[in-house]
């Protein structure tokens, strides 16, 4: 992260803690989600219309399972998109038979591509001998011969920074802990 980038990451992360809790999501996957979409930039639009910080459109803000207004403002957008997430996980993936982290991994793929899109990949997988309810190395092979490296590239770099995010706020919390036990002492 360069500074602007961290600046906008503070000012961001008490929506991404509060969403996050509401729709049952580790905040720093709605964290990584939105470094992926934005670079958490509130101010960013897309040439197909997609608006500020989780890229959404309007339209699917407006969305009956969505139904957040005004997503040109921060706190706003991030509800909008995290309850689009657990719309997503709710309806295509949660009953699915895969781990927890695969269906978080389905449900960006999903947001990104368009959770149709994703059902006829994992079809396809299946079809091929390969699993369709693991996207690393299964799926993902799938989806970067149908469609192309962009949702394979979007689910890997979400993944990867949500792992450096948790490596990040694991060690600050181990610093805290342990000048709290200096202090004690």
């Amino acid at each position: 992260l360069n500074e602007d980038e961290f600046e906008r990451f503070k000012e961001a992360v008490e929506y991404f803690k509060l969403y996050a809790v509401r729709y049952d999501f580790d905040w720093l996957l709605i964290a990584a989600l939105a470094y992926q979409e934005s670079r958490i930039d509130q101010n960013k639009r897309s040439p197909a219309g997609a608006i500020g910080v989780m890229q959404l459109l309007p339209s699917t803000a407006a969305d009956p399972n969505v139904g957040i207004p005004d997503i040109e403002n921060l706190e706003l957008n991030i509800h909008a998109g995290t309850k689009y997430l657990r719309f997503l996980y709710g309806r295509y993936f949660e009953k699915e038979p895969m781990s927890k982290k695969n269906k978080m991994l389905f449900t960006f793929a999903s947001y990104n591509a368009g959770p149709a899109r994703v059902a006829r990949l994992r079809n396809e997988a299946k079809q091929a001998g390969l699993d369709p309810n693991i996207w690393f190395h299964n799926v993902e092979i799938v989806a970067a011969k149908r469609i192309g490296r962009e949702t394979v590239d979007y689910v890997t770099n979400i993944y990867k920074y949500y792992t450096a995010y948790r490596l990040i706020i694991d060690k600050l919390d181990l610093k805290k802990e342990t000048k709290q036990k200096t202090i004690a002492r």
